[in-house]
């Protein structure tokens, strides 16, 4: 099962750049923070500018910008730009018709699915860039408290 991590990192990229709003961050920059390769976090940027969250600004101090507060962007929402898709998903194959739950199966997983799915947007709705923040920095505070 392939699961896509697009969301994840569009969140990490977006608290990465709220930590230090005005301050353009070049995907190279950005790679370096995730672990990742810069050539696909500029397809997540592109992604993020079309929906208006970031933009680029060029120059030799260029690089990407939150062009949005992170209080104004909703969890929900750049789960939409990321276009995710459903976090479920049915058989690959057709169930088999003559079984009494093959014949079934599909109907009732995806009432439940659907369920699911409205009540994790509604969660995720909210939720902000600016709360995902504020728990890294706590999150931060109390690992440097340990040493």
């Amino acid at each position: 099962m392939n699961v896509s991590t697009r969301y994840t990192v569009a969140l990490h990229i977006l608290i990465l750049m709220a930590t230090d709003k005005g301050t353009p961050m070049t995907s190279e920059f950005i790679a370096g923070s995730v672990n990742t390769n810069p050539v696909f976090i500029r397809r997540l940027l592109g992604r993020l500018k079309d929906h208006g969250f970031v933009e680029s600004q060029s120059g030799a101090r260029g690089g990407w910008l939150l062009c949005k507060s992170p209080d104004a962007i909703r969890l929900s929402d750049v789960r939409l730009a990321m276009e995710e898709g459903s976090p479920f998903t049915m058989h690959t194959q057709q169930p088999n018709p003559a079984c009494p739950v093959g014949r079934s199966i599909q109907g009732v997983l995806g009432n439940v699915f659907a369920r699911a799915e409205r009540a994790m947007y509604d969660d995720l709705a909210k939720s902000t860039v600016a709360d995902l923040l504020e728990s890294v920095y706590k999150q931060n505070e109390a690992r440097q408290n340990v040493f």
